[in-house]
């Protein structure tokens, strides 16, 4: 699973996965207990892949940032828990990102992307890949051949279109005989 459909959402604790659209919102699951929510349109939701982290250079997409702190884990939860001090965090931060800017990114923010990075790990979503790699994936899967199926192609829009003008037609020239034959009042006495 990526990270396009795990969510933030403002006023809940942990992480969601997204199950379903809705006509108000839309249905899901956190990760913490798998308990099912509905969440309306106007919630503050934040999709993770969406999500980035300044630096002094640019803004970093979180999911490099978790790449970051998967290698230096080597694969494994954080060494420093989320309910740390806030000196603790910003020193585990600065050996994951050095170049983070310390203005702009709070102790607050830390908490979120350690517990957050905590969180995928234990349900097993652990796919940081950058989309340089997935697209590379990709590519090597489309050159492997596929399963051929045939499919009757469908007609095209001009066709239809041609059809139903000449079902208007046809239309319209009973409906004027009609009127014409009304109008003679000669026609109907003889």
């Amino acid at each position: 699973m990526t990270l396009d459909k795990i969510l933030a959402i403002g006023g809940k604790p942990g992480l969601y996965k997204l199950i379903t659209q809705t006509r108000g919102g839309f249905v899901a699951e956190s990760l913490l207990d798998k308990k099912r929510t509905t969440v309306g349109l106007r919630s503050n939701v934040s999709v993770l892949s969406e999500i980035a982290i300044y630096t002094l250079d640019e803004e970093l997409p979180l999911q490099s940032v978790f790449l970051k702190i998967q290698k230096k884990e080597d694969g494994g939860k954080t060494s420093v828990g989320h309910k740390e001090d806030k000196l603790k965090l910003e020193e585990y931060f600065f050996e994951i990102l050095p170049n983070y800017d310390e203005d702009r990114v709070y102790a607050s923010d830390i908490k979120k992307v350690i517990q957050w990075y905590n969180i995928l790990h234990e349900n097993g979503i652990t796919d940081f890949a950058e989309e340089k790699d997935k697209a590379s994936k990709e590519v090597t899967d489309e050159t492997q051949p596929k399963d051929k199926t045939t499919k009757e192609p469908k007609p095209s829009v001009k066709k239809q279109a041609d059809k139903k003008q000449s079902v208007k037609k046809s239309a319209n020239q009973k409906t004027s005989s009609k009127k014409v034959t009304q109008k003679n009042p000669a026609a109907k006495k003889k």
